[in-house]
């Protein structure tokens, strides 16, 4: 098995959106703001190669939305996945299964891109795309502060293409043969995210989405605005990174521009930042 970054376009967001109610002199130590109070995010997806299996975890926001709503996120398009998957030695038509740990447009953008002027079509032709049914129906009706997050010509094509396989949940935690690894549902950022668990000999590495978007999340009150339930999400981050520290686990950040993967440690002030790695550390 092997695990490759696939960049599908640096943006910026709003410092604040990103953390909440954390002072700017705080979370600017980490993440510095341009004039514009933005800072920069990664669009980072993750290619897991297992035999003749090739699943993409996430896809990024895509091309099919116009420039006046790239520039509200000052897109930059130097990456995007037909290079990155080409830098890895595949193709869209490689792509056996599209891994979505929710519904987020920056995170499933990818998945539809425009058939003609008007119409949409699947972006991975011979894939099946990968949700389950709680943050689908969470996503098809959404609520008021997540519907500009959810957009319908993203999501219900996805549908309408007949390649929708819902994975079920019965745990919290638990491994999944439909997805080829074990998947930890979480609830604070939006309805069942899911966040993956890839073990690969002696060492687990974990897609974090949008449970530690970047690296300065780290401190536990450290929560996006754009959590729906952010106590919920303190409580799940806390024993997430406890976990993460005394396993070891590799975690692989999706929007931190400055560092793909990292490890934590146990501190007197909690988890804290380790090591920082980079894919062609491992492969």
């Amino acid at each position: 098995m092997k695990l490759h970054a696939v960049e599908a376009g640096n943006f910026k967001l709003d410092g604040g959106a990103m953390f909440g109610v954390v002072p700017k002199s705080l979370w600017q130590r980490t993440n510095p703001a341009d004039s514009n109070n933005m800072i920069a995010m990664a669009a980072r997806c993750l290619l897991v190669e297992d035999g003749d299996r090739l699943t993409l975890i996430d896809t990024g926001m895509g091309n099919k939305q116009d420039e006046k709503f790239f520039g509200y996120y000052y897109m930059d398009h130097r990456y995007d996945l037909d290079s990155s998957l080409k830098k890895a030695g595949f193709s869209r038509d490689d792509i056996t299964d599209v891994f979505l740990t929710h519904l987020h447009f920056d995170h499933c953008g990818g998945v539809i891109q425009k058939n003609g002027r008007d119409g949409y079509e699947p972006a991975f032709a011979k894939a099946k795309f990968h949700t389950n049914r709680n943050h689908w129906n969470w996503a098809t009706v959404p609520n008021a502060r997540e519907k500009a997050s959810f957009l319908k010509e993203n999501i219900l094509p996805i549908q309408e293409s007949g390649q929708l396989e819902f994975i079920e949940q019965t745990q919290v935690f638990e491994r999944h043969t439909a997805a080829g690894f074990a998947i930890l549902f979480v609830d604070g950022h939006t309805e069942k995210m899911m966040i993956p668990h890839i073990t690969i000999k002696d060492k687990t590495f974990v897609f974090m989405a949008d449970l530690l978007p970047t690296a300065g999340h780290i401190p536990i009150p450290f929560v996006m605005g754009y959590d729906t339930r952010p106590l919920l999400t303190i409580d799940e981050k806390t024993a997430f990174l406890n976990n993460a520290a005394t396993n070891g686990y590799y975690l692989i950040l999706g929007h931190d521009s400055a560092h793909e993967i990292i490890t934590v440690k146990h501190t007197d002030k909690g988890a804290r930042l380790d090591a920082v790695f980079t894919f062609s550390d491992f492969f």
